[in-house]
């Protein structure tokens, strides 16, 4: 039996008048993108989801994989294509539905539709069906020994209510599409929506009727959630008392909120990677020559001295140390040379130079539109004159997934902790159900076929040595500029007791109140 468990301040839409002990004033710099649960796999989308939505499985605080939905799984003995769940009785949607295997059957199938972004996840998975009414067996081409990973953001849905309100089928956010599931939401989860304004406000409502309010501390009542885009303004929300928590703690005031009496500062490292993706196919970066040059010309040392006040941690790879597969080596970067960056450009033919746009997002990451902004003068040292097209993420997702930017930044979690998932959306030929985060272009046969082969190896020893290879190929043809791993700081009153979780998900069953 195989099992892996591893284990404008006018704009703020917030009220400054004192919050009772149990509601939650919650801030970050973006918001959620939809509140259907399986149209974007996005870290800030699936925060919001984990509170009102469940998976079969979850990651705690410290992200060792508990049971949600699903009490006890396991592969069938003789059978390890076939991973069984037993799902836990007696739960119910928000609106008093009965939870059952049904609803399991219909939401992973949801999940692997053309229309969903978790469809990567589930590209193995042949089958599914319930045994029972508390039993859904899953079945896949092939021993998958990563599925149990697979499933800790692939949220639970209500048959009966998704199909009464015409979203059998994930939204399209990317081609502007919305739903009733864009703002309306029957989750089985710890709190309830009671309202939602996009960008502005959402609130959120404890369940009474939770399923775990035995099992978590479930403390807090109600949750304000507040999007504020501004660093400055997120920061004087924090430092006024007008919000609780914020997660993200722009650097350059980490010293001011942990000397102001009544706040902490708590940190950790990001299963996170920030990158630059480059067209692999057309024009000068399809020169890996030219794409190696861009590589050398990247100060990292710099970015973290400068932009990020050491808050973060320079690599030469798009994988978080977190992640099976990750080796010091891989972690290296070349060091930064502009002489040895120039050879390259006038070897490949490009010792004048050329032009490009650098695509950014200006509310996702740590920094993100100030490391672009320092990206152009440091290309510019090499003759590539960069322009700066900085967006809101909103905007920006959906237009380099398309594949319409020739260079731009992207930041890659891996909720699996495993190398193929980075693979699989990022580095398999985008096709089908895999490779939907691959606008580089990059395609290579064999490294498609080891991907997929990681699927269904059962011998880690093997399983391993493949992940190494593909890295090797990877590397070799830069297909990316690594920057560096995030680091997370989350700010907060003295009176909140919750850990900085390594995916940026604050579960807030988990908080407790001194």
């Amino acid at each position: 039996m195989l099992r892996l468990i591893l284990l404008s301040a006018a704009a703020l839409s917030v009220t400054a008048s004192a919050a009772s002990a149990e509601t939650i004033r919650w801030a970050r710099a973006g918001d959620s993108l939809t509140l259907d649960p399986h149209s974007q796999n996005e870290g800030p989308t699936h925060a919001l989801a984990h509170q009102i939505y469940d998976p079969l499985l979850q990651r705690d605080m410290a992200g060792a994989i508990i049971p949600a939905l699903a009490t006890e799984w396991a592969t069938l003995p003789g059978n390890p294509n076939v991973w069984r769940f037993k799902l836990r009785e007696g739960v119910t949607f928000h609106d008093g539905a009965a939870f059952d295997a049904e609803d399991v059957v219909f939401s992973l199938n949801r999940a692997k539709a053309d229309t969903s972004e978790m469809q990567e996840l589930l590209a193995s998975v042949i089958d599914i069906r319930a045994v029972d009414a508390y039993t859904v067996d899953l079945e896949t081409e092939g021993a998958n020994p990563l599925m149990i990973n697979n499933l800790t953001n692939t949220f639970m849905m209500d048959k009966g209510w998704a199909e009464a309100n015409d979203v059998a089928k994930p939204l399209d956010h990317n081609a502007g599409e919305t739903t009733y599931a864009t703002s309306n939401t029957n989750g089985t989860g710890a709190f309830m929506l009671v309202s939602r304004s996009v960008d502005e406000k959402t609130v959120l409502q404890a369940n009474p009727n939770y399923w775990g309010a035995d099992i978590y501390p479930h403390q807090v009542s109600e949750i304000i959630y507040t999007p504020i885009q501004s660093s400055a303004t997120r920061v004087a929300a924090l430092l006024s008392g007008e919000v609780d928590i914020i997660q993200d703690v722009p650097v350059q005031d980490l010293g001011r909120v942990g000397a102001t009496d009544g706040l902490k500062v708590v940190t950790a490292a990001q299963n996170r990677v920030i990158f630059f993706g480059v067209d692999n196919v057309d024009g000068p970066t399809a020169d890996v020559r030219v794409r190696q040059a861009m590589n050398m010309a990247i100060n990292r040392d710099a970015i973290q001295q400068i932009v990020m006040r050491d808050q973060s941690d320079p690599t030469g790879v798009i994988m978080p140390p977190f992640v099976n597969g990750w080796t010091e080596a891989l972690n290296e970067f070349p060091a930064y040379d502009l002489d040895a960056a120039k050879a390259l450009m006038a070897e490949a033919g490009y010792g004048d130079g050329f032009d490009i746009a650098l695509n950014c997002p200006n509310d996702r990451y740590i920094n993100d539109e100030a490391i672009c902004q320092a990206a152009v003068g440091m290309m510019g040292q090499i003759g590539i004159n960069v322009t700066l097209d900085a967006r809101p993420k909103a905007q920006h997702f959906p237009f380099i997934k398309e594949g319409n930017s020739d260079f731009w930044m992207l930041g890659w979690g891996v909720p699996t902790f495993d190398s193929h998932y980075i693979f699989n959306y990022l580095l398999h030929t985008n096709i089908g159900s895999r490779g939907s985060w691959n606008p580089t272009g990059f395609s290579n046969a064999e490294v498609d076929e080891m991907i997929v082969s990681l699927e269904s190896e059962t011998d880690l020893a093997v399983r391993d040595a493949t992940i190494a290879k593909i890295w090797d190929i990877v590397q070799a043809e830069q297909v990316h500029l690594p920057i560096h791993n995030q680091v997370l700081n989350w700010g907060m009153k003295d009176g909140i007791n919750f850990d900085v979780q390594p995916e940026d998900q604050p579960h807030f069953q988990f908080l407790t109140f001194n």
